[in-house]
């Protein structure tokens, strides 16, 4: 199965923890109640790019990057994409 499957799969898996809500308002500027729904969101959005390198998934979407422990689903942190 691909690994955008499986994660789409198991979204009601993805969790994160308080460190992780702070870093990840911080990191992408998110005034929003809440950043675990925020980031399932754009991983339901098609024209998300999903891989997996190692014990990660990476998302991309609308210029940022969401990483996901791909064993615990726990959304580590997410940043904004530098322009090149």
């Amino acid at each position: 199965m691909d690994d955008d499957k499986i994660l789409r799969l198991n979204l009601d898996k993805i969790h994160t923890t308080k460190m992780g809500i702070d870093r990840i308002e911080r990191n992408l500027g998110l005034d929003t109640k809440d950043v675990v729904e925020w980031c399932k969101n754009k991983i339901k959005l098609s024209d998300c790019s999903i891989i997996k390198q190692g014990k990660n998934y990476y998302v991309t979407i609308d210029n940022c990057v969401i990483t996901i422990n791909s064993y615990s689903y726990t959304i580590i942190t997410a940043h904004k994409l530098k322009n090149k």
